[in-house]
């Protein structure tokens, strides 16, 4: 790489800088539409329509044919939700191929009566666009999208080679892209991979992903009775499977929280020299951190090495549901059953099936005599981490400084991508870059989803600088 004096050190031609300015020219229309992607509910999760699935793909194909992708289609396989292949290849052999991907499915809208605006119906609000799968993962899909327009609209193509691949289900576990990976392999053979479905540090400060945490997710129903049964006739005697239900839960940690799971920390590396330093010149403060994460007034922090270390390279556990009755109109009754679903979150270095494993065993040990559990395993899944040694790092930190106006920084993720390993593997061993527009109050997963339209006006100037710097160096 030759020397330069542009933010990072590398130079943007005029070709780039009028590709970045016709991105912006027409950025409203971009978000119009995403808007249009963003009303469709393509939830993949049971119980949701899943037509709408089929709808959100033909969507996609239409907006990269749009965008001037020479070619696009719905990939299918038997049973699976439908995934988008898009191409642009006209840069030639000489440079080099960038796989994109994103993906179309969303999550459930939850609790609709707390949405401000509806869910499918996207709202902009205070420099925000309110919707379900605004920013994850449509987003993504503009990016995508956008950043080849800008290219196709003022040089004609993109100066590297595009192969775009939008999956499906990526939010129910992505169970079937590796056997997905597998049959369309040679098609998405690339040079470099980057996956717009990450989140930044903080709004405004660009952010590159480099460990994401794996997860395995369980269901447990413990039983003990046929039905349920009258408190004041029967309690006493009788077992109770709610209280045997949270006396299995709160087995799984200690009492300072710390996970009391036999084995589950043996592979738990502790943080280099290299990543303490990289925490510490992190923007945190506690304060901070507790608004965005609406923390209770009181509930201890820590610094930022320690929160950070906690989020990103030490493994978690979530009880994200708890059923026994239903709220208002369960009366004085002792329950025949109850029902949790928990994810242990895990970090590079921990193997997810030994991990799961040895966590349904310690339920297992766990339930009361006279009870019955049934587990469900969901998924599994992997830890991922990289290496930034790679040059692409530095051409994608330089595109990041220039698309935002200020230094990235690299990140860990405590969420879970879990086929960022395996795609890398089966493709090679190349490396990727984690990208996205989510920020610390985006609200992914939750009520109230939004975009910062600011950002993602910054990560697509961010995307269609880094096509430039890498086909110039």
């Amino acid at each position: 790489m030759k020397p330069a004096s542009a933010p990072g050190s590398f130079e943007f031609d005029e070709q780039t800088n009028a590709a970045i300015a016709r991105a912006e020219v027409d950025f409203d229309a971009t978000i119009e539409r995403l808007k249009g992607l963003a009303r469709i509910p393509s939830c993949s999760f049971a119980g949701f329509d899943h037509s709408h699935l089929e709808s959100s793909a033909a969507a996609c194909v239409d907006w990269m044919l749009a965008a001037g992708y020479p070619e696009a289609r719905v990939v299918r396989m038997p049973g699976v939700f439908p995934y988008v292949i898009a191409k642009d290849h006209r840069a030639g052999p000489t440079k080099p191929t960038v796989l994109l991907y994103a993906h179309h499915d969303v999550q459930p809208p939850l609790r609709e009566h707390l949405w401000v605006s509806p869910p499918f119906e996207p709202t902009e609000r205070e420099g925000r666009l309110y919707g379900r799968g605004a920013a994850d993962d449509k987003a993504g899909v503009a990016l995508h999208c956008a950043s080849a327009a800008a290219w196709n609209a003022t040089a004609g193509n993109p100066p590297v080679n595009l192969t775009v691949v939008i999956e499906g289900e990526e939010e129910v576990g992505s169970d079937h892209f590796s056997a997905f990976l597998d049959q369309h392999l040679e098609e998405l053979r690339a040079d470099y991979l980057v996956i717009a479905d990450a989140s930044n540090f903080d709004t405004g400060l660009p952010s590159l992903t480099t460990s994401l945490r794996g997860n395995i997710v369980f269901e447990l129903e413990l039983r003990a009775l046929r039905a349920p049964l009258h408190s004041g006739m029967w309690g006493g005697p009788v077992p109770d499977v709610v209280m045997g239900l949270c006396k299995i839960i709160a087995g799984l940690t200690d009492d300072a929280g710390k996970l009391a799971i036999p084995g589950i920390y043996d592979h738990v590396r502790s943080l280099s020299a290299l990543e303490k330093a990289l925490y510490e010149r992190l923007p945190f403060t506690a304060e901070k951190f507790s608004e965005q994460a609406g923390l209770m007034r009181g509930a201890f922090v820590g610094d930022v090495v320690d929160v950070h270390r906690r989020l990103w390279r030490w493994p978690s556990l979530s009880i994200s549901a708890v059923q026994a009755g239903e709220k208002g109109r369960t009366g004085n009754v002792v329950m025949d059953s109850a029902w949790a679903r928990l994810g242990l979150r895990i970090v590079p270095d921990m193997d997810a099936s030994v991990c799961a494993e040895v966590l349904e065993t310690h339920i297992r040990d766990a339930v009361p005599a006279g009870m019955e559990l049934q587990i469900k395993r969901h998924s599994a899944s992997s830890a991922w981490g990289s290496p930034t040694d790679h040059p692409v790092f530095a051409l994608a930190s330089a595109a990041l400084e220039r698309g935002f106006g200020t230094k990235p920084v690299f990140i860990g993720c405590g969420g879970s991508i879990p086929f960022v390993g395996e795609m890398t593997s089966k493709l090679g061993g190349i490396p990727a870059l984690l990208t996205g527009v989510e920020d610390p109050v985006c609200g992914a997963h939750a009520e109230n989803e939004s975009l910062h339209l600011g950002d993602f006006k910054n990560a697509l100037r961010s995307q269609v600088a880094f096509f430039g710097l890498l086909a110039k160096y």
